[in-house]
């Protein structure tokens, strides 16, 4: 049996063996301009020259949890943190002790039991160094494994019995192979002071989808107050702010369940920064003397920006895809001849001005403007290159996991557009839709988030391809945006209030489906080589931590036809309005004795 502390024989043993570039968190931001990274030679130097202590592995906790991400056929990473259990907070105990910790990691084949026979079934494995200079998180990727297969994987102290959960992960298939289903769960908003995060929790134990698609907003930074503060209690703007604050979301049970035992597909919004961020702002900071140098935060919109990535890249089961250019987080994956991914970043990468909360007539007045983007020259040519070869390379399925509403939506009678949505870009959204059309590329989905809203509407260029609303002819795909995990949405009742706003919204806009504000949650999308389906759930509270699930509203779409199956979801949805057919409103009474909800439901017809 391997003693339960390790000695500083014991690590200068074990030194020979770990790595510091192993844990790909002292690569960022880039392995080619060390002296934009972290010295890792320093780091190294630096815990001989102080007295080799050590920390013990009593002194040690894995403080939050496990996840895995970002799969590819033969590998996936791997990520934890561990750090001195006395203090869950992210960085209390930075540069309280200098030397390194070392881990061991093990992958395994996987067991229904979560307890695999290390003995018989370790089939990659490792060992790495952290240390404060990168919060203590750990991020590996484990290689050599094999393609669309299952696996149990844990961290260990080195030399000790210290152990990580038992996490559970799976590869992607080769881009060749034929699949014959993939499910994916989706995400966005996930606002801690807002509530608890039942809609990670419900989708984990439900246990429907074979990966997590995570859309942004993953955290906030904003300060708040109340049963779940904001941990620092402040707007974040430097390097532990942000570290702790990821910190601090990592804390709640059903995030850590969701990522524990599912590989997340994650890209971030403008809140992993700044609210409506673009190149050379947010609403909250702008690059003025004024706002660095005399009255502001005096955190430059750069610096922020290195900050926000910084702590992003470390806490998030993600690969760096290019180490030379820590914005870039579009990435894309073919998983096997089912589908493609396509992962965009239409918020932080090279983006025109948005709307700040006093520029809104000028948003008006440039929204069409053909030099107005949302990605940058570069990624948006990745973007139509993306397309192009799935197509070409003969992939049933395309997905476009992107942050914000493509299809045009007028928000009242006047025809008012957000202006920070594609709305705001229309010259942009027109381009894509002009290489969709005139490429023929089929059977494309656009997934969104940031709404805070349920949208579900057939993709179609309005007032150019000639489309029909009733059989969906002239579309080129669907899009489903989906809701908060946690962020306000519709506020109640749901009648007449949140339902006169979906009322409103499906007879305003033509492309529009279905739409429903009042429910936070998520969506499952099931994708087989000839129909694709998406199954809506909703929470009906998130003030209490709680396994309440409601289905709101079921969607299919059939290979080749590019619209929304009719009738739309099947004729009926729980929630929201759906064209031309009825929802089964549900309201739920809690007995207060029993804890237990009663549901009374009622059907009406709309449009």
């Amino acid at each position: 049996m391997l003693p339960p502390v390790l000695t500083l024989a014991g690590l200068l043993v074990v030194a020979a063996h770990a790595s510091f570039d192993g844990n790909i968190n002292y690569l960022s931001p880039s392995s080619r301009h060390p002296s934009l990274g972290i010295d890792v030679g320093l780091v190294d130097r630096r815990s001989w020259k102080r007295g080799n202590v050590a920390f013990e592995p009593s002194q040690l906790s894995f403080t939050h949890g496990v996840a895995s991400g970002d799969p590819w056929p033969e590998s996936v990473i791997l990520w934890t943190r561990i750090a001195p259990s006395s203090d869950h907070e992210t960085n209390k105990f930075v540069n309280a002790n200098p030397n390194p910790i070392c881990l061991e990691w093990s992958v395994f084949t996987s067991n229904d039991d979560d307890d695999p026979d290390v003995s018989n079934s370790l089939v990659a494995s490792g060992q790495v160094f952290t240390s404060s200079d990168i919060d203590y998180t750990v991020k590996v990727e484990a290689r050599s494994l094999e393609p669309l297969t299952q696996y149990n994987y844990q961290f260990n102290v080195c030399g000790s019995d210290k152990k990580s959960p038992m996490g559970r992960t799976k590869t992607a298939p080769r881009p060749d192979d034929e699949v014959s289903e993939m499910s994916f769960a989706v995400f966005s908003c996930s606002n801690f002071p807002t509530g608890y995060f039942n809609a990670y929790g419900n989708a984990a134990r439900k246990d429907k989808h074979d990966f997590v698609i995570h859309l942004g907003d993953y955290i906030y930074e904003y300060e708040a107050g109340g049963e779940r503060a904001s941990i620092p209690r402040a707007v974040l703007f430097n390097l532990y702010d942000y570290r702790s604050r990821h910190g601090q979301y990592r804390t709640d049970p059903d995030l850590q369940l969701l990522s524990k035992n599912h590989a997340w597909i994650p890209t971030w919004d403008d809140h992993e920064f700044s609210d409506n961020g673009f190149r050379d702002g947010f609403s909250g900071l702008n690059n003025t003397e004024d706002s660095f140098m005399k009255s502001g935060a005096r955190v430059t919109v750069d610096t922020r920006k290195v900050n926000a990535v910084r702590a992003y890249f470390e806490w998030m089961p993600i690969r760096q895809t290019d180490l030379d250019d820590g914005l870039r987080v579009w990435r894309s994956f073919q998983m096997g001849k089912l589908l493609d991914i396509i992962m965009l970043d239409t918020r932080n990468y090279d983006r025109s001005i948005t709307t700040l909360g006093w520029n809104d007539h000028y948003i008006d007045l440039i929204r069409d403007d053909p030099s107005r983007t949302l990605m940058g020259s570069r990624q948006e040519n990745w973007f139509y290159d993306s397309l192009k070869q799935s197509q070409d390379r003969g992939a049933h399925w395309r997905i476009v996991g992107n942050q914000i509403v493509f299809s045009r939506v007028f928000d009242n009678d006047k025809g008012d557009m957000s202006g920070d949505d594609w709305n705001g870009y229309i010259a942009n959204r027109n381009r894509t839709l002009k290489h969709i059309f005139d490429n023929r590329i089929s059977n494309n989905i656009f997934l969104a988030g940031d709404s805070h809203q349920n949208w579900v509407s057939d993709l179609a260029w309005l007032g150019t391809k000639a489309y029909d609303k009733k059989t969906g002819r002239g579309a080129v795909g669907v899009e489903f945006a989906g809701t908060a995990v946690t962020s306000t949405g519709q506020y109640g009742p749901i009648e007449p209030v949140a339902g006169d706003s979906a009322r409103g919204m499906i007879r305003r806009n033509d492309e529009m489906q279905w739409q429903e504000g009042y429910y936070r949650g998520y969506f499952i999308l099931h994708v087989r080589p000839g129909q694709t389906r998406a199954e809506f759930y909703g929470s009906p509270s998130v003030a209490t931590r709680n396994p309440w699930d409601l289905p709101l509203a079921n969607f299919t779409i059939s290979a080749g036809q590019n619209h929304l199956d009719r009738p739309v979801a099947n004729g009926r949805v729980e929630s929201g309005a759906v064209r031309d057919g009825m929802v089964k409103h549900t309201n739920l009474t809690l007995n207060t004795q029993t804890g237990e909800w009663a549901v009374v439901g009622f059907e009406r017809m709309y449009l």
